[in-house]
């Protein structure tokens, strides 16, 4: 295991290095004039050119990213060139306002994907048949309306939930759980639809096969079956299905945090790229690059844990 999980690691360093290039290298040859554009249309062509050599752009752009990368190996990844905070700074004060939606959101869906998809496979029938359709309704509506639409029920109409912006769990557990509330069933009702319709899937298939059978004839009861025998077949799949839409809901949350004007990554991407604040915005790369490939690390121990072929393979 301890080499499989090196294995996990060796790749993901390799990836992050990859994906920092890329970004690195796009938004430099694509940003046209960043000085001018700080600076405004009024400074002069001097003021400009000082701005550019103060921020290093006049040098070439391999040795930029050579400095770029030598900093952030030591934890520097720069300032903001608009505000002058510190790129660390501004992702980690954000960073846990999205990762409690997006873990919440993930455990959600889990839990709901779980109970739906093993009620739908053993159920049959008309069960079947009305799970079926409300994950695929679930999956075909946008996540934006979904939350407009909670914000206007649940929200503006009932009052159960605050409308908008993020209360620090520091501040008391009910006043967190009311501004977390609506963004999270709003970033999960896609990714539960689709791991449930995963998860039916596999159960119905492991129940047709010959050693569910075998269990059954020799007097095991329906539950000990799915739950110690078919569940542990039908997770692997559903795990995998399951990191795709964390990925997913990284994205999503961008929508989200607009929409509940949460101060979580999404808005502060968002912010970033219409400025064109380059050292904020790749500071938001390697932050949800490392977030991703350490998710991905725990699936694939978690699969390799269930699955001794997954670690051979």
């Amino acid at each position: 295991m301890l080499g499989f999980v090196g294995r996990r690691l060796a790749s993901g360093v390799v990836l992050v290095f990859a994906i920092t290039t890329l970004a690195f290298l796009l938004l430099y040859v694509g940003s046209g004039d960043i000085a001018r554009r700080i600076l405004g249309q009024t400074a002069t062509q001097e003021q400009v050119a000082a701005k550019a050599a103060e921020l290093g752009l006049d040098r070439p752009l391999w040795e930029q990213y050579v400095g770029w990368l030598g900093n952030a190996l030591t934890g520097d990844l720069g300032r903001s060139w608009f505000s002058g905070q510190l790129v660390v700074d501004g992702v980690t004060n954000r960073l846990m306002v999205t990762l409690s939606l997006v873990l919440g959101a993930t455990i959600i869906t889990a839990v709901v994907a779980v109970v739906l998809g093993v009620w739908a496979a053993l159920a049959g029938g008309w069960v079947d048949r009305i799970i079926q359709f409300l994950t695929v309704l679930g999956m075909a509506v946008p996540g934006f309306l979904i939350a407009v639409g909670l914000v206007l029920v649940f929200a503006i109409n009932l009052g159960w939930f605050s409308a908008t912006g993020y209360t620090a769990i520091a501040e008391g557990l009910g006043p967190w759980a009311r501004s977390v509330t609506l963004p999270i069933v709003a970033l999960s009702i896609g990714g539960a639809s689709a791991v449930t319709q995963q998860i039916r899937g596999s159960v119905v298939d492991a129940l047709q096969r010959d050693y569910v059978r075998t269990l059954r004839s020799r007097g095991l009861s329906t539950r000990s079956v799915v739950f110690k025998h078919v569940l542990r077949n039908a997770v692997g799949p559903a795990l995998a299905v399951l990191n795709v839409q964390f990925v997913g809901m990284l994205g999503g949350a961008v929508i989200v945090e607009q929409v509940f004007q949460m101060p979580g990554l999404g808005q502060l991407a968002v912010g970033a790229t219409t400025q064109g604040d380059i050292p904020i915005v790749m500071g938001l790369v390697v932050a949800t690059a490392v977030i991703v490939i350490v998710v991905n690390l725990v699936i694939d121990v978690a699969q390799g844990l269930l699955n001794p072929k997954v670690r051979l393979a």
